[in-house]
């Protein structure tokens, strides 16, 4: 199995391991081989030892209002995403979704504005979901919108701990959460549009240059 984009997210008392090919997370002890695994070590911020792993699953409000042309391209970005979420094994679902949050990378970046839009105008038609629609489904069908916009949307995957959980969001380009709680700063970023890895500001700039 190829490891170029597995990630190793290593704290003080486990790590986690998230294969964004497969979609395959794994939780286990953390142990001094971990960063030999052949794979993309990022270290997470410490937190008191915890084995429960759970998804941030809360649809958050949204805090401005949209136009109907974002609306719009919304309902499409949503059905796009669904076509993307709905078919073939369920397992496969979380890297279909990565891929397709990661499509825009060769665009330019979108503003911090068009990035607001595009959340809101995503979790305002999310409501009309009659399925599970929680924050990965909510940031790619973003990204989509940033994408049908011709922008490239910064997407986010990281990992908190206490509980160790996963979560997937849209940042501006500075690197900040758009739209996001502010305990969204407890996440580690594990991968980015570029890869596996947080991925600093000089490093994105030199990519679009």
């Amino acid at each position: 199995m190829s490891r170029t984009n597995i990630v190793t997210a290593l704290a003080a008392h486990v790590c986690v391991l998230i294969d964004y090919d497969t979609g395959h997370t794994e939780l286990r002890p953390a142990v001094p081989e971990a960063a030999a695994l052949g794979t993309t070590v990022v270290p997470l911020q410490n937190a008191a030892p915890s084995w429960g792993t759970v998804e941030v699953s809360a649809v958050l409000p949204s805090s401005v209002r949209v136009s109907l042309r974002w609306r719009v391209g919304a309902v499409s970005a949503l059905l796009v995403t669904m076509a993307a979420w709905a078919p073939g094994h369920h397992d496969k679902r979380f890297s279909r979704l990565v891929r397709l949050a990661c499509s825009g990378r060769a665009l330019p970046p979108a503003t911090t504005e068009q990035a607001r839009y595009a959340v809101c105008a995503v979790r305002w038609i999310s409501r009309l979901v009659p399925a599970r629609w929680a924050c990965l489904e909510q940031s790619t069908a973003a990204a989509v919108l940033l994408a049908m916009a011709g922008r490239r949307a910064e997407w986010r995957h990281g990992v908190a701990t206490d509980p160790v959980r996963l979560h997937a969001w849209i940042a501006d380009a500075e690197g900040n959460p758009v739209e996001e709680p502010q305990d969204t700063a407890l996440y580690t970023t594990t991968y980015t549009p570029d890869g596996p890895g947080p991925a600093t500001r000089a490093e994105r700039t030199a990519d679009r240059e």
